[in-house]
């Protein structure tokens, strides 16, 4: 599953490869955001490192489903 957190007030967004479905990725968040001072963590499957970012400062996630590969002439 890929997702992209936009964090306030920078300008680059984060992209981060997890296993994780988009329901266990809202849940964080939300567990997050519940809390004072709550920290938002992802693991990266890509890297094998983890993103951290105070729960306030998310502005946006987009999920994107993992889409297959598509191989061969039939795909134009």
């Amino acid at each position: 599953m890929q997702v992209r957190i936009g964090v306030q007030l920078v300008p680059k967004e984060l992209v981060v490869e997890t296993s994780l479905s988009a329901d266990e990725i809202e849940q964080a968040l939300t567990e997050a955001l519940a809390t004072d001072n709550g920290v938002f963590v992802l693991k990266d499957d890509r890297g094998g490192g983890r993103v951290v970012i105070p729960a306030t400062h998310v502005g946006y996630l987009e999920i994107a489903e993992d889409e297959s590969r598509r191989v061969g002439f039939g795909t134009m």
